[in-house]
């Protein structure tokens, strides 16, 4: 197997990936007369739409995953109720691509190291060296009770058993040096077992012993990536990933998130060009600014809502109860919070609409479209591109998890009108220049551990 992992372009450029959600991310979007409703559970759609952003020249194609559905069916986000096994979809969509990232998604907190090492190193072969390790702990409570737990574990201690289990599932993908296999057909040798090592872990949550029964992945260190806003998971993504996902809305806020990983990642003898902070993106495309925002109109006129503005009002920091929804919004000086937060969701929503004079349910329509964290923007494929680079530019951004509002349609759009936009003025490639998750990234392919103290033993001696 031939893996090829050649640097970085000379200028930087945006790194894209696609965050799916089968029903698009707008909690309306499936609501849509053109919108996909099956697509979780229909391969052809999800060739269609990894094979799309393989066309595209993606990075990555990226799956969540969550352990526990709602009882209530009717008001959970359809994506989030049920979805396929990660690690079963991301096999199946590597069969149909041949460049693009795989990102699959294991729950540290209910899982086992050494199957997921094996896992991982199995997809990583089975992909050609483009698989990537989404590291999740878990915030659903309802996920201990389909695990046999009493109770899910708190922040701490879920982090606490996650550093274990990253450290063991690394040392256990360089247990077969490289050279390990020495396949000699005239000596009958198959194997230098010197070149084999157990890892012998026994720790506060783990005894392992290893080897891992399956070779070192082609990339060496399978790439990890994370998500989360507590200071735990923002070390975690410093320390260990090559990605951080982040949902951000306000640009402000965005940099400081990104100055602190970058910050963070120096402190812990890394390079802050190792660590990629991926911000998620709502990209509402239409071909003109008032095609894209009729389509917002319509999405937001299908939402299944009581219009309770408890959340919203917490956010800006005034009451909203007290003010009729199609009327004008309060005066934001009235506003309980110090700083700038009400006037930045404020003037997203303005943006979205295209006008200042938005009520009070304009208002709620923007928050409830971005209420799960990802930046929502409406417009035309410059303006969409002109968004985009100021975050790019403006140290917010290495990149962004594409979250398209509803599918296939919203993709399709993004791919065919704004990223052209983007290779146009250099921000994005338009050929690959590798063909793994790594090579994509310009990350090298790590040392083995195990060869690198045997060699720097070799030369104390």
């Amino acid at each position: 197997m031939t893996i090829s992992h050649q640097g970085k372009p000379s200028k930087r450029q945006l790194h894209l990936g696609l965050f799916l959600f089968s029903t698009g991310y707008h909690p309306a979007g499936w609501r849509l007369p053109e919108a996909a409703t099956d697509g979780a559970f229909d391969p052809k759609f999800l060739h269609r739409v990894a094979q799309r952003l393989e066309e595209a020249k993606f990075d990555f194609f990226f799956l969540g995953d969550a352990l526990a559905t709602s009882a209530d069916m009717q008001h959970t986000f359809p994506s989030q109720m049920v979805r396929l096994e990660p690690f079963t979809m991301i096999a199946n969509i590597a069969a149909v691509t041949e460049k693009i990232g795989l990102i699959v998604t294991a729950n540290t907190t209910y899982s086992e190291p050494y199957t997921v090492a094996r896992q991982t190193a199995s997809l990583d072969y089975l992909s050609g060296g483009r698989l990537a390790w989404n590291v999740v702990t878990g915030m659903d409570v309802r996920a201990a009770q389909n695990y046999s737990r009493e109770k899910h574990w708190d922040n701490s201690q879920r982090y606490d058993y996650a550093d274990e289990f990253v450290k063991i599932v690394q040392e256990l993908w360089d247990s077969w040096e490289n050279e390990a296999f020495v396949r000699n057909k005239e000596t009958g040798q198959f194997v230098d077992g010197s070149k084999v090592h157990r890892i012998d872990h026994v720790g506060e949550h783990f005894s392992v012993a290893g080897p891992l029964n399956v070779a070192r992945p082609p990339q060496g260190q399978i790439p990890l990536l994370n998500a989360g806003t507590s200071e735990r998971s923002r070390d975690l993504g410093a320390k260990q990933s090559s990605a951080v996902f982040t949902g951000q809305i306000l640009l402000e806020l965005a940099k400081a998130f990104y100055a602190e990983i970058k910050t963070k990642a120096v402190q812990y003898g890394r390079s802050p060009d190792e660590v990629f902070i991926l911000p998620g993106l709502v990209p509402l495309v239409g071909r003109t600014s008032e095609e894209a925002r009729a389509k917002y109109r319509e999405l937001n006129s299908l939402l299944m809502t009581n219009y309770d503005v408890a959340p919203l009002s917490a956010r800006i920091g005034i009451d909203l109860a007290a003010y009729p929804l199609d009327g004008p919004l309060p005066d934001l000086s009235l506003s309980s919070l110090p700083g700038d937060e009400a006037r930045w969701l404020v003037a997203l929503a303005q943006k979205a609409e295209g006008r200042e004079d938005i009520t009070v349910r304009e208002l709620f329509h923007y928050f409830a479209a971005t209420s799960r964290g990802h930046l929502l923007i409406v417009g035309n494929p410059e303006e969409i591109a002109d968004q985009m680079a100021e975050w790019f530019e403006g140290g917010a951004a290495d990149g962004f998890n594409i979250c398209p509002p509803y599918m296939p349609g919203g993709l399709d759009l993004f791919v065919d009108l704004v990223v052209p936009v983007l290779q146009r003025r250099g921000l994005f490639r338009t050929e690959y220049e590798a063909d793994t998750f790594r090579g994509h990234f310009g990350l090298s392919v790590p040392e083995n551990r195990f060869a690198k103290k045997a060699a720097l033993q070799g030369a104390g001696e």
